[in-house]
């Protein structure tokens, strides 16, 4: 099931203060990126962060999910409403997120 594009405009809504945000779809979903660095995504109507220790420790609960089959398991962001939250997940997340690949 492709995520709805009502689901991915309020995750986006969401996330529009935390400047510099964007996201691109990929073959129905939708992967999330933060100052060029892929943070994430949303897939099913879910929205989903990469493991990283400090996703690990600001959401210690969090559901351990898989976007898609052969996937890597990622994190279930439950409180998609707290905007302030959401904002110190990616922000503390970024450092630890893998540079982007140069491209030929």
């Amino acid at each position: 099931m492709a995520s709805s594009k009502d689901y991915v405009n309020y995750i986006m809504e969401q996330l529009s203060d935390i400047g510099d945000i964007s996201c691109r779809a990929m073959m129905g979903e939708y992967v999330i990126y933060y100052r060029d660095k892929v943070v994430g995504g949303i897939y099913d109507d879910r929205f989903l962060v990469k493991p990283t220790e400090s996703a690990k420790a600001m959401m210690p609960d969090a559901e351990s999910e898989f976007p898609y089959e052969g996937a890597k398991a990622m994190l279930l962001v439950d409180d998609v409403e707290d905007r302030e939250f959401l904002r110190e997940l990616l922000e503390a997340t970024y450092p630890e997120q893998p540079a982007p690949k140069k491209k030929k």
